[in-house]
């Protein structure tokens, strides 16, 4: 609205510039958004009357509802994936007469839809009465067997499948009639290489043969001499790297090192009030501007120092190519380098396939090999030393296996008792009881 009491300024607009400048439309911006948001957001609550704007909740508390009951409830709205085909305005359409096409369903005539419904029902019940014959013929008679259940022909598509998991495979394969049993290669696989019982080594057998003794001696030295290796390894990275000196040594030490950043200091002190006595007095040089002459020699120069780099170039190919036969020989020691890589992987991954997979944050405490030594191998069996434990074995083995995860003997806590002497028994009770049995005597 325009302010009354202010006189107007009199202005040419004769240019569109001038126009724009002078021309105030801000009432009327305003009052076209304020209609656009009425359109848009509804009508003012001034406006509308009490119907519109209360309305009687007549729908029951979910809370109350069963679990079906909610489930019906929520199937009777709308799906939330149409929410984006929904109208977010309550501007009104400004066609209120647009042409539609029916679908067919709505183009059917009356007179046609209930004999649809029957020819459906008709159909679907000769259907379900064909299946239920089929079935009838192929249910069998109670001891006859004329299905062959370990049949390899009647193989499922799902069972070739090398993408699917055998939780998929089984339950794809649950009411098809194939057998869960021969279900695929998959659940017959074993979890490790290795055999579930070890074939003893021949030299701990009860009456070895001196051969056969001696290798398993080698294999056992072998084993330890790697283990005493690792742990000078580690004695010598840890332990020995440091010196054991007294507390006074100590101390002295660590003053000579932090006194040594002050001498420093001090040195770059002096050295430069030094420099500073010997710096020049003169101006400095003032930046000339160079020559033709200079000019010219310094193009000169350039043009030198291309053809020289170009000469060298071409010497460097006619190097290269009477080196051939050095440069095929590189490629072939890198070759045959890259050969022997490849081949100690492969030795790696073999050897990788039988050690146990990391199931815990423990490693698997492996006892080794069971040897006695040449003196105490009795040569019968009735006196033959007990070595290992059997039940052990077998945990082991079950560890490697990657049946069990690697742990520890669960040791419990003792509880710490606190010991005291009570006064009336202390160790010299012997001297007590004597001068009791004095003062009875007395």
């Amino acid at each position: 609205m325009a302010v009354t009491g202010v006189k107007r300024k009199r202005v040419s607009k004769k240019t569109k510039q001038s126009w724009r400048k002078y021309t105030k439309i801000n009432d009327i911006e305003d009052f076209l958004d304020e209609q656009r948001d009425e359109e848009r957001l509804g009508a003012p609550l001034e406006v509308l009357s009490n119907e519109e704007l209360f309305v009687v909740d007549s729908t029951p508390q979910t809370s109350l509802l069963s679990s079906k009951e909610k489930r019906k409830l929520r199937a009777t709205r709308p799906l939330k994936c149409f929410a984006a085909l929904q109208p977010h305005t309550k501007v009104p359409d400004p066609i209120k007469k647009r042409n539609r096409v029916k679908t067919s369903e709505e183009r059917k005539s009356s007179f046609v839809k209930p004999n649809e419904n029957l020819k459906l029902k008709k159909m679907t019940a000769l259907a379900e009465r064909r299946l239920d014959e089929i079935k009838r013929e192929q249910k069998q008679t109670r001891g006859e067997y004329t299905k062959d259940i370990w049949n390899s022909n009647n193989v499922h598509p799902i069972q070739k499948d090398p993408w699917a998991n055998t939780t998929t495979k089984i339950h794809n394969l649950r009411n098809t009639g194939i057998s869960i049993k021969n279900v695929t290669n998959d659940l017959k696989l074993k979890k490790s290489i290795l055999p579930a019982i070890d074939i003893p080594h021949p030299g701990m057998s009860y009456n070895p043969s001196f051969k056969d003794h001696q290798e398993l001696l080698q294999i056992v030295a072998k084993e330890e001499m790697k283990t005493i290796k690792e742990e000078k390894h580690l004695q010598r990275v840890t332990r020995d790297m440091f010196r054991k000196i007294t507390q006074d040594k100590k101390e002295d030490e660590w003053l000579i090192e932090m006194s040594q950043e002050l001498d420093n200091k001090i040195s770059t002190e002096t050295s430069d009030t030094e420099d500073l006595d010997k710096i020049s007095i003169n101006p400095p040089a003032k930046n000339k501007k160079k020559t033709l002459k200079q000019r010219r020699k310094q193009k000169e120069q350039l043009e030198l120092e291309k053809q020289r780099k170009l000469v060298k170039l071409e010497k460097k190919k006619v190097g290269d190519i009477q080196r051939l036969k050095g440069i095929k020989m590189n490629i072939e020691k890198v070759e045959n380098k890259q050969q022997k890589l490849r081949e100690l992987r492969k030795i790696k991954a073999e050897k990788k396939k039988k050690e146990p997979k990391v199931l815990s944050a423990m490693k698997i405490d492996d006892p080794g090999l069971d040897f006695q030594l040449g003196e105490n191998i009795s040569g019968n069996l009735r006196g033959l030393q007990k070595e290992g434990n059997l039940l052990s074995d077998r945990f082991i083995s079950m560890q490697k296996r990657n049946i069990l995860q690697a742990s520890r003997r669960a040791h419990k806590k003792k509880a710490k008792v606190k010991k005291y002497t009570k006064s009336g028994h202390k160790e010299n009770w012997e001297a007590t009881v004597a001068r009791k049995n004095k003062l009875i005597q007395k």
